[in-house]
């Protein structure tokens, strides 16, 4: 199946938009579901995320509180950031790219996907690809919303 995308054209800077969209610690202000997010710092112990740190998001799930690591996989800020689940049954590919469109102006697609392991197998196209694909418009949608107000 192909990755779900979700793009949308927001009124900042692409820097702005980039450092927004690729904070874990902004994730609950605009993904629904997510209730706390942070880098642990990158292999060098350098405060700059960098390949191989580790993004820890904790999601509400079933009325339970459940963690998840990625691995940031490429960072070349503004323009792109990826992540790769690196554990739990769901584990899910996340890329971020911004275009700058002028100055003041930004455009921003995002792209999940997301690969079952164990019981996951059974859920990533039962529930899960359905529910991301409901998700992601409102989820850029609020992001766009948070960050063009400031």
């Amino acid at each position: 199946m192909p990755p779900i995308v979700t793009s949308a054209e927001i009124e900042r800077p692409a820097a702005e938009v980039f450092a927004y969209a690729t904070d874990p610690a902004r994730f609950s202000e605009w993904q629904k579901g997510v209730v706390d997010g942070h880098m642990d710092g990158p292999p060098d112990g350098s405060q700059t995320p960098a390949v191989g740190a580790k993004c820890v998001t904790t999601r509400r799930i079933g009325g339970a509180s459940r963690p998840s690591t990625s691995e940031l996989t490429h960072i070349d800020p503004p323009r792109t950031w990826g992540v790769q689940g690196t554990d739990g049954p769901i584990r899910a590919a996340v890329e971020v790219l911004v275009e700058p469109l002028s100055g003041s102006r930004s455009r921003l697609t995002i792209s999940v996907d997301f690969t079952g392991h164990g019981i996951g197998k059974i859920l990533v196209p039962l529930m899960v690809r359905r529910e991301a694909r409901k998700e992601m418009p409102d989820n850029v949608a609020a992001l766009k919303q948070k960050i063009e107000a400031g």
